[in-house]
């Protein structure tokens, strides 16, 4: 197996390809000439060639000019025409010396210490000697070139040489050819030499690839797309590979890679090296040959897959790495029960199961002769409970048989290699007899499929046996049937509009392959370009790229991959996505652009959503949106899945996650299919086991949490969740509760808070959908008609919900107090060891219990207790609280108090929830019975005291 390449692999690539020196390649060199140089100078007394020495006192030519003491110097030298050879820039090394002015005696002051480079580009050699191509071509300065040592006459006379080395780079250049032109103005100098090349990324073998020697580019900061090409037996990874040629001649940025394929493992990195015979390499990948499973062998080298021995085999699902297994031996100890026409057969296991743990078992019926020298298959009317073929228990029950007529049953052991077998299953036989039966129920035997007894008993025994054959035949009939009735039932079943499409699960499709034919796009490979990774997913990477179709313009796309060396069921459970996704056609819901099926990797193609997950989004955007905004986005989500529930297709996973938001703040539903395929190893802390499988606990509604009952009103629940996430920008619902709290606090009635600013109809909203009873939470037609309603009228959004507020919440438990055990107040408050509150009772005006019982939020706390004549630790930090779900307060003193203020309240209302500014340093000092949950954004603390 092999996985995409991490930053990591870039970084070594990156190093490896840069430490490669780059290649120059000369066009002209005069250190390497003898002979003349023969270059054009202008005038005739400005530059003189002379043969000379250099530092190593090698023989070479050079030019030199020294007219010092005149004034107006001009004297020009053009080089011979040089073939650019394809090069775009061009490099010019030039080394020379210079006479320091100041040593010159007499010397005017158009004595200069610089000269000039220039070239001129040309498709054919068009300067000589005679032409007048010095006033009429038009140069390209390419720079003034300026010694960083000159020389005296004290060095001159100890011949003591001072040479300069600079380079100049220029280009682009498009024509054939160029010439140089060196340019005196009044300088002392000699040209020693002038060598022109340029640069090349040199030829290299990097990641099992090798790229070809490249030309840099025409400016110093192009790059280069050098395409490399797979080293023999190694195949690409994912995306076309290349490298970046840069203008300094060195290779960079890494992009893709091969492996070796199948049947060959890596040697150093640069070459894939075939498996030796008794090894294999089942998948392409960085992976090393291994010996061969046990009962296979490879008798040649770069085997990808070793060969069964005799006698045994692999199923078509079995993958390659696993042993070669065998068929089973027969069944042992068949016991046979016979009923007059019926038979009760059992048996044990195969001694042998062939090394494998999928054993069923057919049964054969035979009827024969009485002499038992001929035997027929049994007619169709013979009874199989539970059933004939593929039983995975070792019982079976026979009904509807002859009587006095001899049977022959094999019972055969089949496992998932049998079919791979030449020879037929081995078996247990059993040879019975049925006993007396009514004559006239002989004679009608051909015409009656079933035969009642003649006495009481045996009638309830026969109905009991036409209850289970009735059973059988039903199953029997939907076992052929199946698929066509489940496509039926999706048709002619759900609220949607007469003629609307309805949703079809893909799983009833006997052949998965063919609902992603009906319902998805092939699109061609070749019509699909990657750029770049953008995430990765259950199945593989997720790339953003482009799609290109004939007579459509180029736009963006996300592309999810399927990783290398699936299985077919990965295969089915990926794919499972386009085909629910193709059947969905509404600008609130991800829309699929097609599929990649027939080549690799498989690919599912959707539109490109720029900002991504809404939750993340969110965060990132904090405070950035206005409640218009939101409530907007808040509409796009419930339109989307109000089509969705239209069709009949409920979500189970509808979470801000997997919200996706375009680049016009357009919110589209996605990720469809993935949440019905999480296994019980799922690491992902946001979904936790319930029922055998994994549920989001904070999304999900409790009958789906306790029955895994899932239908469009759990979902209206979890859009509830999606709203409490939009109007917080993103944060974690319940905090960091753990799963088990959140629902018991579900269980208790307790519902989330209103989000800072939230407004007040939105909250009410969201408790709509939090309803219990999921039969009084609201339609997701009814939801987008109200979001409608508050768009059209913003002022419905200015009232502001807050945690002073005692809005009518239908979750909120309004039960009175049981008092008929106490005669007074005094009693009540003596018995709930409050008797420290007796004169704020009286003096408040609750003289008796039934004013005590008729108590609102606004009679609490405040006038009722001054808090800070009550406790003396009391402090001037103001905490606000939210005891639910009856008691709204604010409280004016320290948090100590808060536990005994809520002895009282829980005595009124039960348990007691506060959600609370609660500075840094006091947090520590909340009593141990509560749990705290502060917000991430650190706007409010929650304490659940349980």
């Amino acid at each position: 197996m092999f996985g995409a390449p991490t930053a990591l692999d870039f970084v070594v690539l990156f190093c490896l390809a840069s430490a490669i020196a780059a290649v120059e390649e000369t066009l002209m060199d005069t250190r390497t000439a003898t002979a003349e140089l023969g270059w054009t100078a202008n005038p005739p007394s400005g530059w003189e060639e002379v043969s000379g020495y250099d530092e190593n006192l090698n023989t070479i030519r050079t030019y030199q000019v020294c007219n010092v003491f005149e004034p107006n110097q001009n004297n020009w030298l053009l080089t011979t025409f040089i073939n650019r050879h394809g090069a775009h820039r061009i490099y010019t090394e030039m080394r020379f010396t210079v006479r320091d002015c100041s040593s010159l005696p007499n010397v005017p002051g158009s004595c200069k210490e610089t000269f000039n480079l220039y070239y001129y580009e040309t498709d054919s050699i068009i300067a000589t000697k005679k032409s007048a191509f010095w006033t009429e071509a038009p140069y390209l300065k390419v720079d003034t070139i300026a010694a960083d040592e000159s020389f005296s006459q004290v060095d001159f006379g100890g011949r003591l040489m001072k040479v300069n080395t600079e380079v100049r780079s220029f280009g682009p250049l498009n024509r054939n050819g160029f010439y140089l032109a060196f340019q005196d103005y009044g300088a002392c100098m000699s040209l020693l030499s002038v060598r022109v090349f340029f640069k090349k990324c040199p030829s290299v073998v990097q990641n099992f690839a090798i790229f070809p020697e490249t030309m840099t580019g025409a400016e110093s900061t192009s790059l280069v797309i050098a395409r490399g090409t797979c080293i023999p037996n190694a195949e690409e990874v994912d995306v076309p590979i290349k490298l970046y040629c840069n203008g300094d001649g060195e290779w960079m940025v890494p992009i893709g890679r091969c492996t070796c394929k199948a049947g060959y493992e890596p040697e150093n990195n640069v070459a894939c090296k075939a498996c030796p015979a008794g090894m294999f390499k089942a998948h392409q990948g960085t992976g090393v040959c291994t010996q061969c499973p046990p009962n296979s062998r490879s008798t040649s080298e770069a085997a990808a897959i070793c060969t069964c021995r005799n006698g045994y085999y692999r199923s078509d699902f079995d993958p390659s790495e696993v042993a070669c297994t065998s068929v089973p031996s027969g069944p042992r100890n068949v016991i046979s029960i016979v009923n007059e026409t019926s038979i009760i057969l059992e048996w044990h296991p195969p001694r042998d199961t062939g090394g494998r743990d999928d054993v069923t078992y057919n049964i054969v019926c035979k009827k024969c002769r009485s002499d038992r020298r001929s035997c027929s298959r049994c007619d169709d009317n013979v009874e199989f409970v539970p059933r004939q073929l593929g039983l995975t228990g070792t019982r079976v029950f026979i009904s509807n048989l002859w009587a006095h007529t001899p049977y022959t049953f094999e019972i055969q052991a089949v496992n998932g290699v049998s079919n791979k077998s030449p020879f037929p299953p081995q078996h247990a036989s059993v040879n019975i007899t049925t006993n007396q039966a009514d004559d006239y129920k002989s004679e009608l035997r051909e015409q009656l499929p079933l035969i009642a007894g003649s006495a009481a008993a045996g009638v309830v025994f026969i109905v009991s046996l036409v209850a289970i054959s009735i059973v059988c035949s039903r199953k029997r009939a939907y076992s052929k049937e199946a698929v066509y009735s489940d496509k039926l039932q999706h048709y002619s079943t759900g609220r949607g509009s007469p003629g609307m499409k309805i949703y079809i699960d893909p799983f009833t499709y006997e052949d998965p392959n063919e609902a992603v034919r009906e319902f998805a796009k092939e699109i061609d490979v070749s019509f699909v370009k990657i750029e770049e990774v953008i995430g990765a997913g259950e199945f593989g990477e997720v790339y953003k790229g482009r799609l290109k179709l004939p007579g459509k313009r180029e736009i963006y796309v996300a592309i999810k991959t399927l990783k290398a060396g699936y299985s077919e069921k990965q295969r089915r459970d990926f794919l499972s996505e386009a085909s629910i996704m193709g059947q969905f056609d509404h600008p609130n819901i991800i829309r699929l652009e097609g599929v990649v099926t027939k080549s690799r990797p498989v690919m599912i193609i959707t539109e490109f959503m720029e900002n991504g997950a809404l939750d993340s989004f969110l965060r990132q955007n904090d405070g950035q949106f206005t409640v218009i905004q939101l409530v907007g986005m808040l509409r796009g989500i419930a339109a989307g899945m109000k089509y969705l529930a239209e069709m009949n297709y409920v979500h189970r996973d509808l979470a801000a996650r997997n919200i996706l938001v375009n680049s016009n703040l357009v919110c589209k539903v996605s990720d469809f299919g993935l949440s019905r395929y999480l296994q019980d190893d799922t690491s992902d802390p946001t979904y936790t086991s319930s029922l055998g499988g994994k549920i989001p606990v904070r999304w999900t509604a409790p009958e789906a949490i306790a029955y895994r009952k899932f239908t469009s009103a759990s979902d209206v629940w979890s859009y509830g969740i999606v709203m409490w996430e939009v109007m917080s920008f993103g944060e974690r619902p319940y905090w960091d509760m753990s799963n088990q709290d959140v629902i018991n606090a579900i269980e208790q009635d307790y519902r989330l808070p209103p989000p800072m600013d939230c407004p007040a109809a939105l909250h009410q909203l969201m408790l709509d959908c939090w309803q219990k009873d999921r039969n009084t939470r609201p339609r997701f037609a009814e939801i987008v008609n109200t979001l409608d309603k508050m768009i059209r009228n913003p002022a419905s959004l200015k009232t502001v919900a807050t945690i002073t507020a005692v809005p009518s919440q239908p979750l909120l438990d309004r039960s009175i107090p049981d008092f008929t055990a106490f005669t007074s107040v005094e009693d009540w408050l003596s018995a709930i060891k409050m008797n420290q509150y007796r004169d704020s009772f009286l003096t408040a005006g609750f003289t008796s219990l039934q004013l005590v019982a008729q108590m609102t939020s606004e009679d609490l706390f405040m006038p009722l207790f001054d808090v800070r004549s009550i406790w003396k630790d009391a402090s001037p930090d103001s905490q606000a609280y939210h005891c639910s779900p009856l008691i709204h307060f604010h409280w004016q003193g320290s948090h100590n108090a808060l536990q005994m203020s809520c002895d009282l309240l829980e005595m009124l209302s039960g348990s007691c929830v506060k959600d609370m500014l609660w500075p840094e340093e006091q947090r520590q000092q909340e009593p141990t019975s509560s749990h705290m949950h502060c917000s991430s954004q650190k706007r409010s603390c929650h304490v659940h005291s349980l």
